[in-house]
């Protein structure tokens, strides 16, 4: 049998790093996904391996049953029906079978996304062959979450097929999950990101296994529900950014400027909070929506002055934004900054020939301009014919 699965990525529409120092942050899930299929082999098929292709890279890697008892039943079974850490003995030793792949150098930087995928397919389904094939439309790297997506997608897939999840195998096209699947695969996600991140905050794997927007504040998640449509271009700057080193740039200001920056968490936490009332609050007309969307394009553009005063925008962020401002949008970073992706609110009555000429200044630049659906569906499970 083969089941799909897809899980969508996230943007941070407001509240990025002031999170860190109690103030609210608000993400939302976005139309751009991480695709599983996963096919288990028959025995007829007289494949005793466990494939792994990775269409994007592209990369494929296979293990044998036997090499992958070998190396983990050394430290013991890790198959297990509730969510479970991974050990540093298992990590050493889900090391070694990944290092045996011989990635490219280039591409080093996946082989903790690999390790991941053995962590969950042997704890979820133990040692059965099997060919995975992983295809997203996130760019990696650039704060769109596309590591949660893709643990999120393949736990996901992998308890749909176990006996963790009672699901109907006969119902055609994509799916959703009961409340208490959608549980258990956020939490065996979040296991997943662990090996990935070291010290995920949840954020990502919850908005992608749950969908729409959710509030975070003091390690506190609650689910939003959106009532209105939102459009973003989000741009991808293709500058890399060190991640912890912009936190770390942050929490050094707030030492040398305490009351300062105490004003700026707190305008951001004000900024979350208004957001999160807006989004969530009726739009029954086109005004009504049009008068929000001006509000949400106020609110970013606030949020990104205070971004910059944490110092973690880019050259290449001001560029966007710049351009954006002319054609008279609202633009914002979202995530870490230092580079990686930026977010342009496309009002429901914008043309069609104004969106086409920001997208051909930003590529002329070098950027990368995807359009995204803000706020629909978390985790989906496909059985059988599956559109987009």
């Amino acid at each position: 049998m083969e089941v799909r699965a897809r899980a969508p990525g996230k943007i941070i529409l407001a509240g990025e790093h002031a999170v860190v120092h109690g103030s609210a942050a608000v993400a939302a899930s976005i139309n751009l996904y991480t695709h599983v299929s996963l096919r288990f082999h028959s025995i007829s098929d007289n494949d005793h391996t466990l494939k792994l292709h990775l269409k994007d890279m592209p990369l494929e890697f296979s293990w044998s049953i036997e090499r992958i008892k070998e190396v983990l039943q050394e430290v013991g079974c890790p198959f297990s029906s509730t969510p479970t850490t991974c050990t540093p003995e298992f990590i050493k030793s889900i090391a070694a079978l990944v290092i045996e792949q011989n990635i490219p150098e280039a591409k080093i930087g996946l082989a903790s996304g690999v390790s991941a995928f053995l962590w969950l397919y042997t704890c979820i389904q133990g040692f059965k062959p099997a060919t995975v094939v992983i295809t997203s439309e996130l760019p990696l790297g650039s704060g769109l979450g596309s590591s949660a997506s893709f643990c999120v997608s393949l736990s996901a897939a992998l308890l749909a097929l176990s006996d963790s999840a009672s699901l109907d195998f006969s119902h055609q096209g994509w799916s959703v999950f009961g409340e208490n699947e959608l549980e258990l695969v956020n939490k065996w996600a979040f296991e997943g990101e662990k090996i990935i991140h070291g010290k995920p905050s949840g954020i990502d794997n919850s908005v992608s296994t749950f969908g729409n927007m959710i509030k975070f504040k003091s390690g506190s998640l609650t689910r939003l529900s959106s009532n209105m449509p939102l459009k973003m271009l989000v741009t991808n700057t293709k500058v890399g950014r060190n991640t912890k080193a912009l936190v770390a740039g942050v929490s050094e200001r707030t030492l040398r400027h305490p009351d300062a920056m105490k004003a700026v968490f707190n305008a951001v936490d004000l900024i979350s909070e208004e957001l999160s009332t807006i989004i969530q609050s009726p739009a029954p007309d086109e005004l009504s929506i049009t008068e929000k969307e001006e509000k949400l394009e106020e609110l970013m553009e606030m949020n990104q002055g205070l971004l910059q005063c944490m110092g973690v925008s880019h050259a290449s962020i001001e560029t966007v934004l710049r351009t954006t401002l002319k054609y008279k949008l609202a633009s914002k970073l979202t995530g870490a900054g230092g580079g990686g992706c930026v977010l342009t609110l496309l009002p429901t009555l914008l043309s069609g020939t104004v969106v086409d000429k920001v997208i051909a200044e930003l590529e002329s630049c070098g950027f990368q301009c995807l359009i995204a659906g803000i706020g629909g569906n978390g985790v989906e499970i496909c059985f059988g014919s599956c559109s987009s």
